[in-house]
């Protein structure tokens, strides 16, 4: 019985063959293994949603009165750059007495390869005889063990249709939006790509709302209050005395005088309050010192880790997506990289002595870290129950050091490797103090934290306390409840509110992964937190790419801006094209696809209706005055229309 296993690319094809029978003979686009195996691949998506044009030939030309384009019967196409290995695809398939599926393993790699599957008219039977092969380790012991625990293919198809709705909706919504606001601001005058996607357009919001929170900010005045509370450490032999700071905290009956993030407005309140502590009894109400301690992170997803390389190395979500590709396929010294998981399966527990010592020998930096690690400890990122598909990204047991590697590459293993070796060192540990107490009325609180033992920490290299507070003139004395000390005075801070701050790449990362939080309604928060937040972990680094390509967003230094056209875009869209709602919804019922709870006809039935409204209100609307004083873009983008669809 001959095997063809279909794997998304060459170097996945490469790594499966390594793992089957010998000898082995490398043929034009795959391989042919000893018992009769052959091992073939895709190179990324080998079709691609057709055209507009190749619907109905009038869509050649972008009218409004065509709008909205809703094809009757969808159809795919060969790329350009990948037809010949679709043929050999074809060829293999006619021969082959089973299928394996070899996509990665994600919604994208399902649909990848169950799409080829159905393009070339795979028969009924052996399409359920289908196997799914799921590889996240490269590396060949790794590859021999998901071999022995191949599972039917038929379990997958709920993430295949949800992929399959995900890409259809994309095509639908934006080729429709981007050629009607492109028209609309051709009537305006500007002369480029006004592009819309349900991903890319709500961050294109968020950075303009941001943008012009910053420059409509008027700073306000508000005000602080501190009790002194003067206090004689005896235990020392200098019998060393300092002053407790405790802040007030106002009480319900002074909210008329605090803004929404609880400060204080009102001067003459302050003052009125620091008048009525001076010299009074200040009664201890609460007294409580003890250690917390804080566990090492968790091992990184890729957005986690593509927020700490912005952090750190000024690296973007695309140069960190391309390191991780590069050392998982080329250099096979980190697991798959498309990752949303931040969990281990148990089983890999096994092999963390072979994994720290490839970090030993590919990362010289770490060879102490190795060292000091602790092996019979175990944190809590071995979890079978939060990994499905996909577990974190680390480092694979493969030691080869680092020649061969880019410069951007071994900053991001670096980071992989550190963030993996935290799981065996011990938890940070704190001392932590807080007093309470009663000022002529008022509640005044002294808090402080000091690190007794860096643990993990150590591992960041210059290791500081998290707080200032465990300065001297801050410290929190061990005082009992009940105790009355006498509050010498009340000293008043002037202050000014300060305007949010630029987003950066990093902190553009954070907020599309957390996106919950720039939501009020109650429901999509919950969806939010509970789907990927805007786009998914392969899809955002090249929404962010998008977004600069057109010229839609732009950088200054570190900070990230909208341009004149991605303002102008976005104050002519409705409201519900630039805020993440919709994707939300759409979040929600794709992955409910995949679990069972939603269907597909419903979802796009819903969505043509919205779009053929959307398209309603652009016709018969004026050209919005956002349009309308646009300058045009140094180089036409007509160029990039058929990337207008991608979200």
């Amino acid at each position: 019985m001959s095997r063809l296993f279909i794997a998304e690319k060459p170097s996945l094809g490469r790594a499966i063959a390594a793992g089957l029978s010998k000898p082995q003979k490398n043929q034009q686009g795959y391989i042919e293994c000893g018992n009769g195996d052959i091992v073939t691949w895709c190179i990324g998506h080998l079709l691609e949603q057709v055209e507009p044009d190749a619907y109905d030939d009038k869509y050649k030309s972008w009218r409004m009165e065509h709008l909205p384009i809703v094809p009757e019967k969808w159809q795919l196409r060969p790329r350009k750059s990948s037809s010949k290995q679709l043929t050999v695809i074809r060829k293999l398939l006619k021969n082959a007495s089973q299928v394996v599926h070899a996509g990665d393993p994600d919604r994208e790699g399902q649909l990848l390869v169950d799409e080829v599957l159905d393009y070339l008219k795979l028969s009924k039977i052996k399409k359920a005889e289908t196997q799914r092969l799921l590889i996240s380790d490269l590396n060949l012991p790794a590859v021999k063990r998901a071999l022995t625990s191949m599972r039917s293919n038929q379990e997958f198809i709920p993430l295949s249709i949800s992929a399959l709705a995900r890409s259809r909706a994309d095509w639908l919504y934006g080729m429709n939006m981007t050629r009607a606001y492109t028209l609309l601001g051709q009537r305006g005058g500007y002369q480029g790509v006004l592009s819309v996607g349900r991903v890319q357009t709500p961050v294109l919001g968020l950075v303009t709302r941001r943008d012009e929170e910053i420059a409509n900010f008027v700073p306000k005045a508000y005000f602080t209050l501190e009790a002194l509370i003067p206090y004689q450490n005896h235990q020392l032999n200098d019998g060393q005395a300092f002053d407790i700071r405790a802040k007030w905290k106002p009480s319900e009956a002074c909210q008329q005088f605090q803004d929404e993030e609880g400060r204080v407005l009102s001067l003459k309140l302050v003052e009125n309050v620091a008048q009525r502590i001076a010299n009074q009894p200040a009664t201890v109400t609460k007294a409580e010192n003890k250690e917390t301690k804080q566990n090492a992170p968790l091992p990184y997803s890729l957005s986690s880790l593509q927020i700490d390389a912005a952090k750190r190395y000024n690296l973007s979500a695309q140069q960190v997506l391309d390191s991780c590709q590069a050392l998982y396929e080329k250099h096979k010294l980190i697991t798959y990289p498309r990752s949303d998981s931040r969990h281990l399966p148990k089983d890999h527990y096994k092999q963390r002595e072979q994994v720290c010592a490839a970090i030993g020998s590919n990362d010289k930096q770490l060879s102490s870290a190795v060292t000091s690690a602790d092996l019979t400890l175990k944190s809590r990122a071995w979890n079978d129950s939060k990994v499905d598909a996909h577990h974190a990204i680390i480092p694979t047991p493969k030691s080869s050091g680092s020649a061969g590697l880019s410069g951007f590459e071994e900053k991001v293993y670096h980071l992989i490797a550190r963030q993996y070796l935290m799981q065996f060192y011990p938890a940070a540990v704190y001392a932590e103090a807080e007093l309470v107490f009663d000022i002529a009325g008022g509640v005044f609180a002294a808090k402080g934290k000091q690190m007794l033992f860096a643990g993990w920490r150590i591992l960041l290299g210059k290791v500081q306390a998290q707080s200032s507070d465990d300065d001297v003139a801050n410290k929190v004395p061990p005082l009992k409840k009940g105790e009355v000390h006498i509050c010498r005075e009340g000293e008043i801070k002037h202050k000014m509110t300060e305007p949010p701050k630029y987003f950066t790449e990093a902190t553009l990362l954070q907020a599309m992964t957390g996106i919950a939080r720039f939501v009020e309604d109650k429901e999509l928060k919950k969806i939010l937190r509970d789907t990927d937040g805007l786009g998914t972990e392969a899809t955002r680094a090249g929404i962010l790419d998008t977004l600069f390509k057109r010229q839609l967003l732009i950088r200054n230094g570190k900070n990230i801006h909208a341009s004149d056209a991605g303002k102008g875009l976005i104050h002519a869209l409705p409201n519900e094209a630039s805020y993440p709602d919709m994707t939300a919804h759409w979040e929600f019922q794709l992955q409910g696809m995949t679990e069972r709870t939603c269907s597909y006809r419903p979802f796009m039935a819903a969505l043509e209706t919205k779009v053929m409204n959307f398209m309603q209100g652009v016709q018969q609307g004026p050209i919005p005055d956002s349009l309308r004083t646009l300058k045009s873009p140094a180089k036409p983008q007509f160029k990039r229309r058929r990337k207008a669809k991608k979200s």
